[in-house]
């Protein structure tokens, strides 16, 4: 029975590591729909969401039935917890590169944001899918990956605090509509971010038994 378990925790932690592939590809995804106004790749983010949220449900069922199954206790327990933690997360990032774009759906034919700003949300959707296929790398290695996770999100948070301080500032060039699409806009990125980090963390945990601090 145990090598039964161990089995099938491996494939559960499997399932969790091909969400946060999928998390990567939509906010990179996402990035290039919004920088090209690319109508039918915003789309397709959009409609693979699906299969994300599909994943989610296919894990916390699993999850659910090895607890009730295999009754696990200690290290064992922490991990089953930490995947059914972790989809709800991941889940959620695919949602927000999802709204990234959905901005880029809604303003097409017309770029989403301007286009001086560009640069930054492109450096933000790179650095948001470099962290999500970090977790997977972490997810499958068991490796460390808290530390390295929280200084990208603290770069992702300085170009969002950046990025406000342009939008409020006396000398913004554009209009208000372009003001609040980049604000909600650079959000999801900062959001995306904090998700992969709360995962990380997470993990850590599942495997030393210690939240990072």
């Amino acid at each position: 029975m145990r090598e039964g378990f161990q089995s099938d925790l491996q494939r559960l932690t499997a399932q969790l590591a091909e969400m946060c592939d999928a998390a990567a590809a939509a906010v990179r995804h996402a990035t290039d729909a919004l920088v090209h106004a690319d109508l039918v790749l915003a789309q397709q983010v959009i409609t693979d969401d699906d299969a994300i949220d599909a994943q989610r449900a296919r894990c916390e069922e699993d999850a659910y039935a090895l607890l009730a199954l295999q009754a696990p206790v200690a290290g064992d327990l922490r991990r089953v917890l930490a995947v059914v933690y972790c989809a709800e997360k991941v889940e959620r990032m695919g949602d927000l590169a999802a709204h990234i774009a959905d901005t880029a759906r809604f303003a097409h034919p017309e770029p989403a944001v301007p286009g001086d700003l560009m640069p930054t949300f492109e450096r933000m959707g790179r650095l948001d899918a470099e962290m999500a296929e970090r977790v997977a790398t972490q997810i499958r290695t068991g490796a460390d990956g808290f530390a390295e996770l929280r200084q990208a999100d603290e770069t992702v948070d300085t170009l969002h605090a950046d990025l406000l301080s342009a939008i409020t500032g006396g000398d913004w060039p554009h209009d208000q509509r372009a003001a609040v699409t980049a604000a909600l806009t650079t959000r999801f990125y900062e959001r995306f971010a904090d998700q992969a980090v709360s995962v990380a963390k997470r993990l850590d945990f599942a495997n030393t038994g210690d939240l990072p601090e």
